[in-house]
């Protein structure tokens, strides 16, 4: 079997009309030896039947046909777990990404980095998806050390051997960017330019972002927890001082008001502190229960591949 020099991973969920211009893109830009691996994460459309077609007909494409929805990360990771390359490329369905930037990124990851981002000068995508990817970013920085100036797009190139420590991940809420971060910082980016989609609407949502976010905020650092003991011991300090203070009104000052509006603040204060708390740390038992009980990441159905990978 021929070595493989880039497989390029590709999550397709509804892109039945894109497909075929994406494959043809993909093989007039691409100069070395490669591979695709098309992960259909449980399109509703013939995007499926589109893989296979392309599968019979040209050669180097893998296909993956997930038997339910689950969702971006997951079917990344099925198709980086089969991926030959030594180095494998992310990127979206949408031509968004433009295949003629890969030979960038793959010129500077050669350069010894583990990791390389595609960094967009400017996005031609929704304000809802900008404020969570942005927020995302952020929150990357605080949680999981994410260098600062480094954009977390979703188009970019890992070399073999970080490949090989992202597939470890067992989890059932995996974020590959999360897992990335957690297993280097030998990254760098390139500037390309953003496409617009070629047609039809992205079907990213504010709950998608939030799901990121939660991934990200509870599956790769403990901070949350511990910011949650801070705020308790805050909210106890606060406590003890009024304790005093209405101690003192009450024995020395003389000067105290019978009344319930002090109490009914202090319940409402306290009482969604303690459920926040309980909140975040029901989110961690919730998934440590999913991770014991082997929650599968994704079940795939049928994999197919073209002759020359047989």
């Amino acid at each position: 079997m021929k070595e493989i020099e880039i497989s390029i991973v590709i999550p397709v969920y509804n892109s039945s009309s894109i497909i075929e211009e994406l494959h043809k893109r993909i093989a007039q830009a691409m100069s070395v030896s490669h591979e695709i691996i098309f992960v259909n994460d449980g399109s509703i459309d013939d995007s499926w039947k589109k893989i296979v077609a392309l599968s019979k007909q040209y050669s180097g494409i893998t296909g993956i046909n997930l038997r339910k929805n689950s969702g971006q990360d997951n079917a990344l990771l099925a198709g980086l777990r089969i991926a030959r390359g030594n180095y494998c490329v992310i990127m979206d369905d949408d031509l968004q990404h433009n295949p003629e930037n890969i030979v960038d990124l793959y010129n500077e990851c050669k350069k010894g980095f583990d990791v390389c981002y595609a960094n967009f000068s400017s996005l031609k995508q929704t304000a809802v998806k900008n404020i969570g990817s942005s927020t995302n970013g952020k929150m990357a920085e605080i949680l999981v050390s994410k260098p600062k100036g480094i954009y977390l797009s979703p188009f970019k190139i890992i070399n073999k051997s970080t490949v090989s420590e992202i597939a470890k991940f067992a989890g059932p809420y995996p974020y590959i960017d999360g897992i990335i971060l957690t297993v280097t910082q030998n990254l760098s980016q390139v500037n390309v330019q953003h496409q617009a989609r070629l047609n039809g609407k992205s079907t990213y949502t504010f709950s998608k972002s939030v799901s990121v976010f939660m991934k990200l905020f509870t599956g790769f650092s403990v901070l949350p927890l511990r910011l949650a003991t801070i705020t308790g011991c805050i909210a106890t300090f606060v406590g003890l001082v009024l304790l005093v203070k209405y101690l003192y009104d009450y024995f020395i000052a003389k000067n105290f008001i019978a009344g319930w509006t002090t109490v009914v603040v202090l319940i409402i204060l306290f009482g969604g502190l303690i459920l926040i708390t309980l909140g975040i740390i029901g989110e961690y038992i919730g998934r440590m229960y999913l991770t014991l009980n082997n929650k599968p990441q994704y079940s795939i159905s049928e994999i197919v591949k073209s002759n020359d990978e047989l």
